[in-house]
């Protein structure tokens, strides 16, 4: 009985894991270009190599944001699907050109 709780337990910390985009990508998000990798940050699909932003990441102040994810992964760990588009599209690519900033590349 103790096996299934202790089991229970870390199958709910895994799925209460926020998504994030992966930093490494972010002079890519917003430009338009679809260069931007999957696992990465995007304001829309037009960002995305495989032409999927999807929804249900976070950023660092709890907001929704897309992230680029591959054709039949885009509902994976809590994303919902391609065609994401931000709402806050500006304060998005501000954040990720800060990103850059800090990164230096």
């Amino acid at each position: 009985m103790v096996r299934i709780s202790i089991i229970a337990a870390f199958a709910f910390a895994l799925g209460a894991v926020a998504l994030t985009p992966n930093d490494a990508g972010a002079r890519d998000v917003g430009n338009g270009e679809g260069a931007q990798f999957t696992t990465g940050g995007c304001v829309a699909d037009a960002d995305c190599q495989e032409g999927c932003c999807a929804g249900g990441a976070t950023d660092a102040q709890g907001n929704e944001v897309g992230i680029c994810s591959g054709i039949g992964a885009e509902f994976q760990n809590g994303k919902t699907g391609c065609g994401f588009v931000d709402p806050n599209a500006q304060e998005s690519i501000a954040n990720a050109q800060k990103i850059v900033d800090k990164q230096g590349f």
